[in-house]
């Protein structure tokens, strides 16, 4: 059977702050009806600790992870963080956050593919699972899209939200744990997706910061257009490739971007809403944190051996989807 990379822990965090709908009211010509039709978000949190990055979730989100699996950071060999949003140019996010919780047997890298950044994280970390060279592997999807979010904009500021999730991953022998992934990209979507300045193409300048080009920029009939068809292809596909029907699945976990997007998705597969991981009405889309921040709050429904489905879509454009067996029962 040889050996599968399984998920045998998971932790979260967000922050306390709600940015909610009646409060948007007050800062953009929006409503919260407007917001509710076309996002299926109520509200999103917001990091407001001064100086406090993307670092500070992912650490929370770990640390909760060490505690209750009870094993020691020192234990993890390698930490990657799926990130959209690191600290800070060069220096490395995970590297930091490998740093501070103790992990010193670690090495560590930042990945970022958007909001594809943790189904990305997920499949690289399983590799080094099944080669049979790393026995702990923990995968971090966390973002502060609050400090990249122009909130003058409308189109924007009514999506995003800060969070940070982590799960391990471990060497499992009975067949349980990572089965299948179908990871897509294609870079002509990346004109409507995008930060414009900052980057090599556009680096920062007086100018580029007048003009506010350190925002995302989103086109949103176009993304919705591309994420609502491609994310619920590949799990159209991922399903048809290792013969499952909807009654074999115990759960789709979407990206949380849109409810629309998500419902489009699980209509595709066949699947009622009981068997759909939802809180982007609590969240809205905290990009690379929104699949492990879903486990985190389904944990307690989770239980052996049941089938999961995983799909995201992101700017790029990036997407994919990762059929995954559950290796433990709520504790």
């Amino acid at each position: 059977m040889g050996i599968k990379a399984a998920i045998t822990a998971v932790g979260g965090y967000v922050p306390d702050y709600r940015l909610t709908n009646s409060i948007l009211e007050t800062m953009v010509d929006t409503t919260n009806d407007w917001i509710m039709s076309r996002t299926g978000i109520e509200e999103r949190r917001i990091l407001k600790e001064e100086g406090a990055g993307t670092s500070f979730m992912a650490i929370k989100a770990a640390e909760e992870l060490l505690e209750k699996r009870g094993i020691d950071a020192s234990e993890i060999e390698l930490v990657i963080c799926a990130t959209a949003t690191p600290d800070m140019m060069v220096a490395s996010t995970a590297a930091y956050v490998a740093t501070k919780i103790g992990a010193v047997n670690a090495f560590s890298f930042d990945l970022q593919s958007a909001c594809s950044s943790f189904l990305y994280g997920l499949v690289t970390g399983a590799q080094f699972i099944e080669a049979g060279t790393h026995k702990k592997v923990l995968v971090i999807g966390a973002d502060k899209m609050s400090s990249i979010i122009d909130y003058t904009d409308r189109t924007t500021c009514v999506i995003f939200g800060d969070g940070a999730g982590a799960v391990l991953l471990e060497p499992n022998e009975e067949g349980l744990g990572l089965q299948d992934s179908v990871l897509k990209s294609d870079g002509s979507g990346r004109e409507f997706l995008y930060i414009k300045s900052g980057g090599s193409m556009h680096p920062s300048s007086e100018e580029t910061v007048q003009k506010r080009e350190h925002f995302v920029h989103q086109e949103g009939p176009q993304v919705f257009k591309f994420a609502v068809t491609n994310m619920a292809d590949v799990s159209g596909q991922i399903m048809e490739r290792n013969n499952l029907s909807a009654d074999d699945v115990a759960f789709l976990v979407p990206h949380q971007a849109n409810k629309r997007i998500i419902d489009a998705t699980a209509r595709r597969m066949g699947i009622g809403e009981d068997k759909v991981m939802l809180n982007i009405h609590k969240y809205g889309n905290t990009t690379s944190g929104t699949l492990p921040l879903c486990l985190w709050d389904y944990e307690k429904r989770l239980k052996k051996g049941d089938n999961i489905i995983f799909s995201a879509f992101g700017g790029g454009f990036t997407w994919g989807s990762v059929f995954l067996t559950w290796a433990y029962d709520p504790s």
